[in-house]
């Protein structure tokens, strides 16, 4: 709370002092200060700065003036960080972003035109809910939601407003890897045929050690940090390195906070299926398949898995570390695979399937999509898309409907994995059928004081 109040003084009277009263718009144009987007950061861990504010702070037409972190040593960093980055763009010292230890004092910042949650995903849906009430567009991080239930409680609240969201869903921009619109487009158009089945190559999570617990840092709000779940001994493997904002933290592998890469990784290539598959606002109807879970220590995420789902039209999906990362779309004349390391390959159904592309790969890779074919919407990077939607109240590529049903997909996949068994699931009520057990697990319960609500 300190630094978020004696840093707030201070910047509130430096950027009095910095401009005058009334600047014309012609002598700054669009980017007059009057017509900045004004962000807000909330959570200014690794994703933050190595994404979502980097990718934020390219673009002039936005402004990131305050950031929130419940840690105040990476509170304190992340002022740095932003101010260093406009100190750098306009060659003079610049000490005016305002710090805030609890999100709900950021949010109720009425210069704050929108914000960034870059949190753990026990957060996400919380934080965006709360976030559109307060009038605030949003950029979230994906998964879209711990909970199938959380999620629909958010995509609900998007939609009762007149707010911006967008999920964190990058692949579909054509920065920096447009060949998943590719691909899409490729796929909607019938190049491959009848599209028939869709394999994702997804990785799962090592077990860890037992872990001790340990003194919480006087610098972490840990409570506020736990959020909705249930209070559990702190022990620095839980949650982040203290002394790093690089590493990767521990929550990730913890099911406290999440389900492992099914939603990590999984809400990236789900979604990419799902716009390739034309489902992005449904979702199957049977989900089964089985995963090794550890046996011991604190990280407790999945490992190795297959799980399998089918749609209510007949495509299937099937997702496992057994293939290679990435989005395969297979169809009755042939197939197209998409990954973020390479282009889009592609072979006739009776090709092998792993080979350098030949004449056959061509015709299908090189295919004009012609006018009255089906145009997939092109959109710069998401944060651009999301800036620009702000600007024109427009659409953006990952809004929160889509994100949600990406997330409860891959929410569907873990409730396979972990019930062990076929599951029947009704896309319309967002409710499995004939299985109490598993409706149980469409929510969790939440501590008091952190609730959506």
């Amino acid at each position: 709370m300190t630094i978020a109040l004696t840093r707030r003084s201070a910047i509130i009277g430096a950027a009095a002092a910095a401009f005058p009263a009334i600047v014309p718009a012609s002598v700054f144009g669009a980017t007059a200060p009057s017509k900045r987007i004004n962000i807000g950061a909330i959570g200014v861990g690794r994703i933050s700065r190595g994404h979502d504010m980097k990718e934020v702070l390219r673009h002039a037409d936005a402004h990131i003036v305050a950031v929130c972190d419940l840690d105040t040593k990476r509170l304190e960093s992340g002022l740095q960080f932003v101010d260093a980055a406009y100190a750098a763009r306009d060659g003079k010292p610049y000490t005016g972003t305002r710090g805030h230890a609890d999100y709900r004092a950021l949010l109720a910042d009425k210069d704050i035109d929108a914000v960034l949650v870059s949190t753990p995903d026990h957060q996400h849906a919380r934080l965006a809910v709360h976030a559109v009430r307060a009038g605030k567009d949003v950029y979230l991080q994906k998964p879209a939601s711990l909970t199938i239930a959380e999620g629909r409680t958010m995509a609900d609240a998007v939609k009762a407003s007149d707010r911006i969201l967008q999920i964190g869903s990058q692949q579909r921009g054509q920065e920096p890897w447009p060949q998943f619109h590719r691909a899409c487009e490729l796929v909607r158009n019938g190049r491959i045929g009848r599209l028939t089945h869709v394999e994702i190559g997804l990785p799962g999570d090592p077990s860890g050690p037992a872990a001790a617990p340990m003194p919480i840092p006087a610098n972490l709000n840990y409570d506020a940090w736990l959020g909705s779940t249930p209070e559990a001994y702190y022990t620095e493997m839980r949650v982040h390195p203290q002394n790093s904002t690089d590493a990767r933290p521990g929550w990730l592998r913890c099911e406290q906070f999440g389900a492992g890469m099914i939603t990590g990784w999984g809400a990236h290539h789900v979604d990419i299926a799902h716009w390739g598959m034309d489902t992005e606002h449904t979702g199957p109807v049977e989900i089964w398949g089985k995963a090794a879970f550890p046996t011991g220590g604190l990280w407790n995420v999945h490992g190795p898995f297959k799980t399998h789902a089918r749609y209510a039209n007949g495509m299937q999906m099937t997702i496992s570390g057994d293939f290679a990362n990435g989005v395969k779309f297979i169809g009755d004349k042939g197939w197209i695979f998409v990954t973020r390391s390479g282009s889009v390959t592609a072979s006739d159904p009776g090709a092998p399937q792993v080979r350098p592309l030949v004449a056959s790969d061509a015709k299908i890779l090189n295919s004009v999509i012609e006018a009255g074919e089906t145009h997939l919407r092109k959109t710069p990077e998401q944060h651009r898309d999301w800036l620009d939607a702000i600007r024109t109240r427009g659409l953006v590529s990952a809004p929160a409907e889509i994100g949600h049903r990406a997330c409860s997909t891959c929410l569907l996949h873990w409730t396979a994995m972990k019930t062990g068994r076929r599951l029947r699931w009704d896309p319309e009520s967002e409710r499995f059928i004939g299985d109490d057990a598993a409706n149980a697990m469409l929510s969790r319960p939440q501590r008091k004081g952190y609730a959506i609500a």
